[in-house]
């Protein structure tokens, strides 16, 4: 695994659960917006941290946290991610995995093998606009499959899109949310200006607070849970 960083205590990643947050290094999309760039651009990295100090940490935090979060970067990535999530799991602890939905394969081997307790997918743009968004060509089909693998598995889940002014914005998120059909959680996300990918491409200000919450309001109307961040 290419541990990339590690936040040993989050009350906010994990809904209900107290969390340690692990981040992998590397990720194929490159989408300009991206608050993590030193996981995502290879001249950005950072030395890794390696697995057995990791491992070594969560069996002393046993009886202190209730679960681990791995995120990105993009965990799906990692070739020993599910031997990893084996491990931590054998030690008590629930798992959650953040994705970007661009690996169904790997998504659907974790759902099968009963690895994971909860999974969060980012939808980033409707998919027609997919690879303008995340410079990744192809990505709609692989996304549109791991949606359906998400919304079949009998796991907590969320999806969650971030409005990015001049990138994503308020109309594109009626088409997001008929291809999450069925789901009982979306979260809508703010765009943070400051450390990103590219630091010319998104917009300085975020959208005003009354259009979250009128998007918030009508989406509603078919997901019985939207949450704004």
């Amino acid at each position: 695994m290419k541990i990339g960083g590690l936040e040993k205590v989050s009350l906010i990643d994990y809904p209900g659960k107290i969390c340690a947050v692990v981040f992998t290094q590397g990720c194929n999309f490159r989408c300009p917006y991206c608050h993590n760039p030193e996981l995502v651009d290879p001249r950005r990295y950072g030395p890794c941290l390696a697995e057995k100090e990791l491992i070594r940490f969560l069996s002393a935090r046993r009886g202190k946290l209730d679960a681990v979060t791995i995120t990105g970067g993009e965990p799906t990535l990692q070739k020993d991610l599910a031997a990893f999530i084996g491990k931590i799991r054998k030690m008590g602890f629930a798992v959650k995995l953040d994705t970007n939905g661009s690996h169904p394969s790997v998504v659907g081997r974790l759902i099968g093998a009963n690895l994971l307790d909860y999974i969060a997918m980012d939808v980033k743009a409707p998919l027609e606009k997919y690879e303008a968004v995340t410079g990744f060509p192809q990505a709609a089909e692989a996304v549109r499959e791991s949606i359906r693998l998400v919304l079949a598995a009998d796991i907590g889940h969320e999806f969650r899109l971030t409005l990015v002014p001049g990138l994503v914005g308020p109309d594109d998120v009626p088409a997001v949310a008929r291809e999450i059909a069925g789901t009982r959680r979306f979260a809508l996300q703010r765009f943070h200006a400051g450390k990103t990918l590219d630091q010319s491409a998104p917009a300085k200000e975020n959208y005003p607070e009354d259009v979250f919450l009128q998007i918030q309001k009508e989406i509603g109307k078919t997901i019985p849970h939207v949450i704004v961040r």
